[in-house]
């Protein structure tokens, strides 16, 4: 007589996700995430300011080669990530569901409109300079042009509601114009954004390209803020309180700072997250002489 044996659950460990590696922080702390309804769903790290300083090496060191890259280039890599979320898609729903209290149906759309979201940032790598960019008109025989380079390392306190198409609406635009990105993920969902480094680890995209760490705003954002080696923050999943004070540790280094507003991410996006972290480079040049009759350019 044989009896029926019980197969245990294997639960899924959910890590940070920085410099292309997943590491547990350092500290060894984890804290409970549960569904809309307090269910418990797993236990994840909770992140400390050392984890934050790593995060931030790690972008810094990715900086040179992605925004060095060719626009197209990173342009291809933003859409393999469209095509790993799509053949994830449904623990992605699953995920959104749980994290956002959603029927199947409407989380699905939710994933699809995030995946959709990740192809449209992914067109616009090559066209944004032709919209912030161009040939200046000056008095005199030079050329000035203004192109868009990237601002550096950003800072992004995801928003805390919108798991996951509040998440891509945010990172997406930081790293298509060449930037790399500290992800604060949604304290009480951060799920679908630790899902997501896996996501980004099996895809083209450098690591520390993007680093996603789960956690307190209130805990890490402050020392990011104040970061030196930090040139931007996005403060949109900050409530006011949290906001003002990482406002002004901000001022130090003079980040750039994009303040929280009430965002519908279902609507089209625009092109304001894409210019909201880019510098302007402006370079005068002489036009020349093309032969002894003196024409010139």
């Amino acid at each position: 007589m044989s009896e029926q044996q019980t197969r245990l659950n294997v639960f899924k460990t959910y890590k940070l996700y920085v410099g292309g590696k997943f590491p547990r922080s350092e500290s060894g702390r984890v804290y409970e995430v549960s569904d809309s309804k307090g269910n418990w769903l797993a236990n994840v790290p909770l992140s400390s300011r050392k984890d934050a300083r790593d995060a931030v090496v790690a972008a810094r060191k990715a900086f040179g080669g992605w925004s060095g890259a060719t626009a197209y280039n990173r342009g291809q890599i933003l859409y393999r990530i469209a095509e790993m979320l799509e053949g994830r898609r449904d623990q992605f729903v699953r995920e959104v569901a749980d994290a956002e209290g959603l029927s199947k149906s409407k989380a699905a759309a939710v994933v699809d409109a995030a995946i959709d979201r990740w192809v449209w940032y992914a067109g616009w790598t090559d066209k944004i300079a032709q919209i912030v960019g161009g040939a200046n008109p000056v008095a005199g025989p030079y050329f000035n042009l203004s192109t868009p380079e990237p601002t550096g390392v950003v800072t992004v306190i995801a928003p805390q509601d919108s798991s996951f198409l509040g998440l891509v609406s945010v990172i997406a635009p930081v790293i298509a114009t060449g930037n790399t990105a500290v992800v604060v993920a949604s304290e009480k969902s951060p799920l679908p954004a630790l899902s997501l480094g896996e996501v980004l680890a099996t895809s083209d995209l450098p690591g520390g390209v993007v680093n996603i760490l789960s956690g307190k705003a209130g805990e890490m954002g402050p020392h990011l803020a104040a970061h030196q080696d930090v040139n931007a923050i996005d403060l949109t999943g900050a409530d006011a309180d949290l906001a003002r004070e990482l406002e002004i540790a901000a001022a130090d280094n003079l980040k750039r700072v994009l303040r929280p507003r009430a965002v519908d991410f279902t609507a089209s996006p625009g092109t304001d997250r894409l210019t909201a972290f880019l510098e302007t480079k402006t370079v005068w040049h002489p036009t020349g002489s093309l032969g002894a009759s003196g024409s010139s350019y």
